[in-house]
């Protein structure tokens, strides 16, 4: 996608109307404050991907599988990725398959189960991460930046308790 196209796509994903512009004050609170978490989640969620294509040449999935292996020092089996991604074997695999064509991330055979094996960031791949995060993290600031630090400490303690209390809940 040219840098034009991306700035249209901007700007376009700016005005469209979301699930929660639909909702009206007849609708439960409870919905309404679900599609609110829900816009905002996706709105910074479109505002990454923009900015990892635009800066990096990259996917969110690919930034995500990244930052898993960065996390684990050792590297991960195939399966464990599939599980902290929560995405299936064959979508970890493509992406590592395309991670190790451009020397990010290797795959080595696992010490203590020959059968499988551990992918592990490459020294370049480490530091394109590092890059990739630091910018990551800047961006993340500076979509908060509207809220003062009481407001965001505020915040975090109350989808906090959502959590837990969700969390708290039987599945059905």
């Amino acid at each position: 996608m040219t840098p034009k196209a991306r700035s249209a796509q901007s700007v376009v994903s700016a005005i469209q109307p979301d699930a929660e512009t639909r909702v009206t004050n007849d609708h439960h609170q409870s919905l309404r404050l679900w599609l609110r978490l829900l816009a905002c989640t996706n709105r910074i969620e479109t505002r990454i991907r923009q900015r990892l294509l635009a800066n990096f040449d990259t996917t969110l999935p690919r930034f995500d599988l990244m930052a898993q292996l960065e996390r684990a020092g050792d590297g991960l089996k195939m399966g464990e990725l599939s599980q902290r991604l929560m995405v299936t074997g064959g979508n970890v695999t493509g992406i590592t398959d395309m991670l190790e064509k451009d020397g990010l991330v290797v795959r080595e055979t696992d010490a203590t189960d020959r059968r499988a094996f551990r992918v592990k960031l490459t020294a370049a791949g480490l530091r394109q991460f590092r890059r990739m995060a630091a910018a990551h993290e800047q961006w993340i600031v500076m979509l908060f930046k509207g809220l003062t630090t009481k407001q965001k400490e505020q915040l975090v303690r109350l989808l906090g308790e959502l959590k837990s209390y969700i969390g708290s809940q039987p599945d059905s």
